[in-house]
């Protein structure tokens, strides 16, 4: 989310606005505390940066846990601690039930046709069903197994060609994750056209644009080039996906003619052209659907797991002892295998799980959750949230509460030993994945993506940074985009251990 454009652009744009708008400040009273606004702009010179969360986290000191900022014309509030976090998410969960509109969803989800965009109401209930019964049940992500162990396969194959050399491993846990959810999506891996659609998406929706600031001035889309942008990439999704659908069609198409079709070896697209062709939907699902909701997939899917993936390894590498810890558990309960599988974890590796857990709590992929919308006014903290306002939760200032955690700052799996936090969104201390009605359905999916790759990388290699680069001075800055990544990509030298 960080703001793309130079200081004198803003300069430039602040001038206009000056002379086409009149500049409007919100009327509604006893709104939460915040930093001093400056007209027209509000507080954007105060958000400007690299990194928003972290600025976000400095700012909750001085205003408290939740506090107002005025973006443009966007009045948001921010929330930086459980206790508030549970009342936005949990007692007025159904007031900030919807999603903020933009031109990247208007444009690109064709008017929010998607799960995670679409606006509260039937719609988003229906696919909401569709998406926990069908698309990312517990036994359809069982389904993806194979996919998932040929992938991570393939990954072991790739590093023991490069034994004894600097490898990126940013690149390769990108690689894997994207062959994985487009398999599971469409079926087949992701190609070059596919990979560049799902970046260019990544790309513009990563950060605060002006023109979505200042919705009404229509023309800043077009001067910043977003608009003509995000209609050529709609362009290229047409393209791509109307062979996809047509192909998936045929093999519909054959079912329905007697030719068995085995529905464990069915992509999210199949699922969606099934459901819509033997329930009785209130909205019948057509192709610019199954569009929006496979982009969903293909670009939270693929960023989440990347990040997870890159974060634990190197929080592996920078720490020796939990390195050390999780290898010795995957080697003691592999001895002997040569290839690895899921049904070999599955219910084992418990010190491993600790170490995902922790990465999502040090390290989580979305900082900030994607921002709710007030459909009407609520209150929270006694404080008033007019209709129509923005609201951020920073889970990433959540996770390092000192007030909750020990040693809020230090990698330590141990402290989820004998705990009873878990992905669920029920305890608001701990939200890697959100909470309430509109956290991610693809938890299941996600995870089943990391452990697998991660236990067969610390089972067949032992790991060391190149040029002799002591753990402590392994760079761990973050780079903020669609999700939250390493500045730096993780480059590791791979080596067969003595044995196993």
């Amino acid at each position: 989310m960080e703001f793309q454009y130079p200081t004198h652009f803003v300069t430039l744009v602040t001038i206009f606005l000056f002379l086409f708008k009149k500049f409007k400040t919100s009327k509604a009273k006893n709104l939460p505390p915040g930093p001093w606004k400056l007209p027209v702009i509000g507080n954007l010179h105060q958000v400007i940066g690299p990194l928003p969360h972290r600025g976000f986290k400095e700012l909750a000191k001085k205003h408290g846990p939740i506090m107002h900022l005025q973006l443009g014309e966007i009045s948001l509030m921010v929330v930086s601690s459980s206790k508030v976090a549970a009342q936005a998410l949990k007692t007025n969960d159904i007031c900030l039930a919807d999603k903020p509109q933009q031109l990247l969803t208007e444009i690109i989800l064709e008017n929010c046709r998607d799960f995670v965009f679409a606006r509260y109401g039937d719609y988003w209930r229906q696919m909401r069903k569709i998406c926990t019964l069908e698309m990312l049940s517990v036994n359809k992500v069982k389904s993806f197994r194979s996919i998932r162990e040929d992938e991570s396969w393939h990954l072991i194959d790739t590093v023991q060609k490069s034994l004894g050399s600097p490898i990126n491993m940013s690149e390769k846990f990108a690689e894997l994750s994207y062959n994985i959810t487009s398999r599971a999506a469409i079926g087949k891996r992701g190609d070059k056209e596919v990979i560049e659609m799902v970046e260019d998406i990544a790309y513009w929706a990563a950060g605060f644009f002006i023109n979505d600031l200042f919705p009404s001035v229509k023309f800043l889309s077009v001067l910043n080039g977003m608009k003509p942008a995000l209609k050529k990439i709609r362009r290229k999704i047409d393209h791509i996906f109307k062979e996809i659908i047509d192909e998936h069609k045929e093999k519909l198409a054959s079912r329905e003619k007697g030719v068995a079709v085995d529905t464990q070896d069915e992509d999210l697209v199949d699922v969606l052209l099934r459901v819509n062709e033997t329930q009785r939907l209130q909205f019948p699902i057509n192709d610019t659907d199954i569009q929006a909701i496979t982009l969903d997939m293909l670009t939270a899917g693929t960023d989440t797991s990347t990040t997870v993936l890159e974060w634990a390894m190197s929080a592996l590498m920078k720490h020796p002892r939990v390195m050390k810890k999780a290898q010795d558990e995957v080697r003691e309960l592999l001895k002997g295998k040569e290839k690895v599988t899921e049904i070999d974890i599955v219910g084992q590796l418990s010190y491993l799980k600790l170490v995902i857990k922790e990465t999502l709590r040090l390290h989580t992929p979305l900082p900030l959750l994607v921002a709710r919308e007030c459909r009407k006014e609520c209150e929270i903290e006694g404080y008033t949230i007019p209709e129509k306002t923005k609201l951020l939760v920073n889970v990433w200032a959540i996770g390092r509460d000192p007030d909750y955690w020990v040693d809020a700052e230090t990698f330590i799996p141990e402290r989820f030993e004998n705990s009873s936090l878990d992905f669920s969104g029920t305890n608001f201390d701990y939200l890697p994945f959100g909470a309430g009605r509109r956290m991610c359905p693809g938890i299941n999916f996600g995870i089943a993506g990391v452990e697998l790759p991660l236990a067969q990388l610390l089972y067949h290699f032992n790991w060391k940074l190149p040029n002799d680069t002591k753990p402590d001075d392994l760079n761990m800055e973050e780079s903020f985009g669609a999700t939250n990544k390493r500045k730096q990509n993780l480059v590791l030298v791979p080596a067969l251990p003595r044995s196993l």
